[in-house]
């Protein structure tokens, strides 16, 4: 059942990448492709007749499984869709597209933030898996990282950008959140600390990163749970307690406790291995949809918002005047841009604004 959803995560992780400007049908062909790409990591890593497994790969809840994996097939998608319209100026500069309610993405975040705890104490799959006690250790670690993380984003976006930056702020939650997912059960407390508060600040400069490359990733997908999950898995190769590891019977003791570079090593060997397994089929999968049958909306669709040109309804209406009738009205879309004139049939529908008093 976890793996179910663990795979059903990471794939969410793509379509964030991937938002805004791919068509319906991408989501279930891809999704099925994928499911099967993630299976194969996730044996190599967490069943014990994996390769990675028996070399002593560390990676407790999935920082490279789930979120790795996620960000790299996000990243093939993002590449080969290209930014969506509006988001690069002719100088190349990125241009600002806002989310539509910061209290609902705070409000997703908290419980993004409290959902973890099924996420990584769950993983341990008993209360008292490794002895009493070792449940509450995970939510711990779990949750100092993802405090650290928040400090972590704030303070780098407020040097970086000069302003405490919320929507940072959050990804700062939510890449701790997928660093110390590798690492909660074989760190100490303030090694869990150190790996929130440098994901922070990967976060934000990866999210800048990404845009000055001019990849277009809405959701900071690349950023948040790629990078940030490099840094998780790495960070085991340098913080893993070789108590924990030998009650965990995975790997050894990191650098810091005399474990010498071996764990650092196996860590590297299936970041390696995972994403170029992943980036290349992902790419190729998707670059074949690409020259066969299209991945990416057209720009009308895109424009209106493909819950309009998908779905056929407004997943905000506000978005849309007059409500309800302004189907196919000149300024209805999220960018604000002019679609294609309505059918007089349309037209005749449209109910009209009243003039404020």
């Amino acid at each position: 059942m976890f793996e179910v959803v663990f795979c059903g995560v990471s794939l969410a992780i793509v379509w964030g990448a991937m938002a805004e400007r791919t068509k319906l049908w991408v989501y279930f062909a891809f999704g099925a492709i994928f499911t099967v790409v993630y299976s194969v990591v996730s044996h190599w890593i967490w069943s014990p007749d994996g390769w990675l497994f028996s070399k002593g790969m560390q990676d407790f809840a999935g920082s490279t499984v789930v979120h790795y994996q996620g960000a790299l097939a996000g990243l093939a998608g993002a590449i080969l869709l290209g930014p969506r319209i509006g988001k690069f100026g002719h100088d190349g500069k990125p241009n600002a597209i806002p989310g539509h309610n910061m209290a609902f993405t705070t409000l997703g975040v908290i419980i993004l933030w409290f959902g973890w705890f099924g996420f990584n104490p769950g993983s341990t799959l008993s209360v008292d898996f490794g002895g009493v006690g070792f449940f509450a250790y995970v939510a711990l670690n779990t949750n100092l990282a993802a405090a650290a993380g928040v400090l972590g984003a704030v303070l780098t976006s407020w040097i970086v950008i000069k302003k405490p930056d919320l929507s940072m702020m959050l990804n700062g939650a939510v890449a701790a959140l997928v660093a110390i997912t590798a690492a909660c059960a074989f760190v100490a407390p303030w090694a869990a600390i150190v790996i929130g508060l440098v994901s922070g600040a990967i976060v934000v400069l990866g999210v800048l990163l990404v845009e000055r490359v001019r990849i277009d990733d809405p959701i900071g997908a690349i950023a948040a749970h790629g990078m940030a999950g490099v840094w998780g898995t790495l960070a085991l190769g340098f913080l893993a307690l070789p108590s924990q590891a030998e009650r965990l019977a995975t790997g050894s003791g990191g650098l810091l406790y005399g474990g010498g570079f071996h764990q650092l090593g196996v860590q590297l060997l299936g970041l390696a291995t995972v994403g170029a397994f992943t980036f290349s089929v992902s790419f190729g999968v998707l670059w074949a949809m690409k020259k066969t049958f299209g991945i990416r909306t057209d720009p009308e669709a895109e424009t209106a918002g493909l819950d309009v040109s998908e779905h056929g309804m407004w997943g905000y209406p506000e978005f849309y005047v007059p409500v309800p009738g302004g189907y196919g009205t000149e300024s209805h879309g999220h960018l604000g841009l002019a679609h294609p004139a309505r059918s007089t049939a349309t037209a005749a529908t449209t109910v009209p604004v009243p003039e404020p008093s």
